[in-house]
């Protein structure tokens, strides 16, 4: 028989490397979207190497443009704090939501780091994984991802002026991609998912073009909706703890 040891180092590392796996995709797609990113950190008078280290302390798109918008613009430092806390609000319910997968054996530590580098593209594939939440997988696809980002940023900066804003466009569509990887196994599966999918998108695109909220700002708005949509699928389409798929073998630390 194996030590209860020995099998906790293999389960991590299949975990790693699947994570690593996993994580090459999303880091192709940061690599080409983040080139526009590097466009905007020029304008604000960043170097490659400030751009390299502003995307791989941040990896956050929407907020890293608030902050590069605000750099070009001279605005203080709690004003690019504040505007760069608000647009990246999301993510504190995006780590709310992981916590409920990590079990009470978790460390506090493992709980930060996984929270830190959290993006929508990790957190889907994170959320997605069956059984509780193993911090080793969520590093090996952040190992690998978050400096594709850093990187394709530190390049935009160099040479985001040199391409064509049509041609900085059509690279972005590599990411609405992996969005749609995230989204469509799980809704093939269960028709409850998928059609709650359908609904996102349609209060999305309706809550755009209504007048009152037409002026919120587009991460507060997806606050709100993903509140009221998510309150509204908990009640009326509850799952029990034995519905939820498990992963055994897991050891966490």
């Amino acid at each position: 028989m194996k030590h209860p040891y020995s099998l906790r180092l293999k389960d991590n590392r299949s975990a790693l490397l699947q994570g690593m796996k996993d994580g090459l995709p999303i880091g192709a797609g940061y690599l080409a979207v983040s080139f526009s990113l590097g466009v905007a950190a020029r304008g604000a008078g960043l170097s490659a190497f400030q751009g390299f280290l502003a995307s791989l302390l941040n990896n956050a798109s929407a907020g890293e443009y608030v902050a590069f918008a605000l750099i070009a613009a001279h605005a203080s430092y709690w004003e690019v704090a504040l505007a760069t806390l608000v647009a990246n609000a999301r993510y504190l319910l995006m780590s709310c939501a992981l916590s409920q997968k990590a079990g009470p054996e978790l460390s506090l530590l493992h709980r930060f780091l996984v929270a830190f580098d959290i993006t929508d593209e990790i957190f889907g594939i994170t959320i997605a994984r069956p059984g509780p939440l193993n911090p080793v997988y969520t590093y090996g696809a952040v190992i690998v991802a978050a400096p594709c980002w850093a990187l394709g940023t530190a390049a935009g900066v160099v040479a985001g002026n040199i391409l064509s804003a049509r041609l900085v466009s059509a690279l972005s569509v590599a990411l609405f991609g992996m969005f749609l990887a995230v989204i469509i196994p799980p809704a093939r599966k269960d028709r409850v998912i998928a059609g709650l999918v359908l609904v996102c998108f349609a209060a999305s695109f309706v809550a755009s073009r209504l007048q009152f909220l037409a002026g919120v700002a587009d991460g507060t708005r997806t606050i709100l909706l993903t509140i009221v949509l998510a309150s509204l699928a908990a009640i009326l389409f509850p799952r029990t703890p034995e519905e939820q798929p498990e992963q055994p073998g897991e050891v966490q630390g």
